[in-house]
């Protein structure tokens, strides 16, 4: 099989990570996978790539099944290649986190639980789906083709409910002490480098919030309306009996503040959704966040309002108090690009359609998967070498940006070319085309 060079090249910073056999069987299931189209199984992927008759075809199940190579690894070597590839050496590293639920079925699945269905779900009414939740990690960036920003995953943890965790006979772990866990090794895997980790509500948890200020990684999520907020405790001059404070004046919380008619609000434009600027209403402030229990965490809190009151107000916290407070909505907003990518890559890259039953396999396809959504852009990157993409117009929907769909016809299309017009030996201008490339050709536009 012949690829461009430039996607050879992204794909060996992964070799150190698998041994030469399996390396190779995982480049014909990433390719196979690009080329496929509908369910994202391993025999697609192999007819993707004209291995319809392969006899041993099982060989590249167990690269999933049973192969010897770490998912932490590989997810550092793509997290390292991102960052270095689409990131100035200066610039901070946003990373968005969020949970997605994959729905499965099936008794032999022993992770899987019912968790709450945010799709089917509203306000009003709750509705619970059997499947898989994940934890996924991306990096948010900017790219040439596009104004809006986009999120590309590198890492997935599965997450079980307490009931799974209890028969599986393992101590249960929250969304937020899983984070915590995964921010350690985020500064492991980027040191020196200055991360903003953004997350919904789920992850306005104090304990994570001084996690990452241990580990000097600074946290930005949704404020409580009613949270508890505090001066810092007055040291008093004589030594006094008992425990000395860890909180001083108790401060008005934020929702108090925004009804209070004395506060004084700030009008500017803020980075938003969709690629856009709004003019909104800000006010900021310093406190300690703190709850029974737990240690207090200084934080910047924001307070936000729309001046022609058509949104809610909004409150957002971070833990690096000396960050601007436009900057702290500006990396919240960015954080919903997450979410559009969930959805591309459910729609083009096939997540739910794997079928893998053991857990290995289930642990390494769907992370894979997400992972894929990052190295299509890494290699559209390297295939464009700096130019725009080409985009598919027709008389009806004139297209001005390329979205992931135009990015992976791109790199799909180079693939082909290679692939099925090889360039002759004997003159330049000799084009290749074998029946066998015919028939391939047709299996993938008709199949």
């Amino acid at each position: 099989m012949f690829f461009p060079a430039e996607i050879i090249a992204v794909m060996s910073h992964f070799a150190p990570a698998f041994t030469r056999r399996s390396y190779e069987k995982a480049v014909v299931l990433i390719i196979g996978t690009i080329l496929a189209k509908g369910r994202r199984t391993v025999t697609g992927a192999l007819r993707a790539v004209g291995k319809g008759k392969e006899t041993r075809w099982s060989k590249y199940h167990h690269l999933l099944n049973r192969a010897r190579w770490s998912g932490l690894q590989v997810g550092q070597i793509l997290l390292n290649l991102i960052v270095n590839t689409l990131l100035k050496t200066d610039e901070t590293i946003t990373i968005a986190v969020d949970e997605t639920l994959e729905r499965r079925w099936g008794p032999k699945i022993q992770k899987r639980g019912y968790w709450r269905d945010s799709v089917a779900s509203s306000r009003r009414l709750s509705v619970s789906t059997s499947g898989l939740r994940w934890l996924v990690f991306a990096v948010v960036v900017e790219l040439p083709w596009t104004p809006y920003v986009m999120a590309l995953p590198f890492f997935s943890v599965l997450l079980t409910t307490p009931k799974v965790s209890e028969k599986l006979g393992k101590r249960h772990k929250t969304v937020a002490q899983v984070t915590g866990q995964v921010v350690g090794w985020l500064r492991r895997s980027l040191p020196g480098r200055a991360i903003h980790l953004v997350g919904d509500g789920a992850y306005a948890v104090i304990a994570l919030g001084l996690q990452c200020k241990r580990h000097q990684v600074t946290l930005i999520a949704p404020l409580r309306l009613d949270a508890r907020l505090f001066e810092a405790p007055c040291r008093p001059l004589e030594k006094r009996p008992g425990r000395p404070p860890v909180v001083g004046t108790r401060l008005p919380n934020p929702g108090q503040v925004a009804a209070d008619p004395h506060t004084r609000w700030h009008r500017s434009r803020v980075d938003w959704y969709q690629g856009q600027t709004a003019m909104m209403d800000w006010t900021s402030g310093t406190a300690l966040w703190y709850s029974t229990g737990t240690k207090p965490l200084p934080i910047r809190w924001v307070l936000l309002r729309d001046p022609a009151g058509n949104r809610p107000t909004r409150a957002f916290f971070s833990t690096d108090i000396n960050l601007p407070p436009t900057h702290i909505v500006g990396d919240f907003v960015h954080r919903w690009s997450i979410e559009v990518t969930f959805e591309e890559s459910r729609a083009h890259l096939g997540i739910e359609t794997q079928r893998q039953w053991s857990n290995l396999a289930i642990e390494r396809s769907t992370p894979a998967l997400f992972g894929l959504f990052s190295l299509v852009v890494l290699m559209a990157h390297a295939l464009s070498k700096g130019e725009n993409l080409p985009l598919s117009q027709d008389a009806w929907y004139s297209k001005t940006h390329a979205g992931f769909h135009d990015i992976l016809n791109f790199v799909r299309r180079r693939i082909w070319l290679q692939f099925l017009f090889q360039t002759g030996g004997y003159t330049s201008d000799m084009r290749l085309f074998t029946a066998n490339h015919l028939e391939l050709l047709l299996s993938a536009a008709c199949y």
